[in-house]
């Protein structure tokens, strides 16, 4: 084999393992999250079984498809391009107004130039 074809195996082996998408999951207790209390979720990214580091964005979007940033924890900060490195771990309090109402919390995750949204429908009760 010649050293320029040996160069471009090496190059497209390169750029099939760039191009993989990483995989991004959202876990959390239950569909159905008690009101006033923490409700914890936590996000994971992946890429050939190794945690990735990326950027997330997490909002909840309401039945009429308006989309309001998640606060994170306690605080008054938004998760708005948030950076983490392949886990991240958080709570929402849900709060009386959302009683019955079905809602979706919608994680948006940034790996280098690929992009992964995961929608969680929830409907929060007493």
């Amino acid at each position: 084999m010649t050293p320029l074809a040996l160069t471009v195996k090496l190059v497209l082996a390169g750029s099939l393992l760039v191009a993989t998408p990483p995989t991004v999951t959202l876990t959390a207790p239950t569909h159905t999250p008690k009101i006033n209390t923490r409700w914890y979720y936590t996000v994971h990214a992946t890429k050939a079984g190794k945690p990735v580091a990326g950027r997330l964005t997490a909002q909840i979007i309401d039945p009429i498809g308006g989309s309001h940033p998640v606060q994170f924890g306690s605080s008054t900060k938004n998760i708005t391009n948030w950076a983490f490195s392949g886990r991240f771990r958080d709570f929402i309090i849900w709060p009386a107004s959302s009683r019955g109402i079905p809602l979706k919390l919608r994680v948006v995750v940034k790996v280098g130039t690929a992009k992964r949204t995961i929608s969680y429908a929830v409907t929060p009760h007493r």
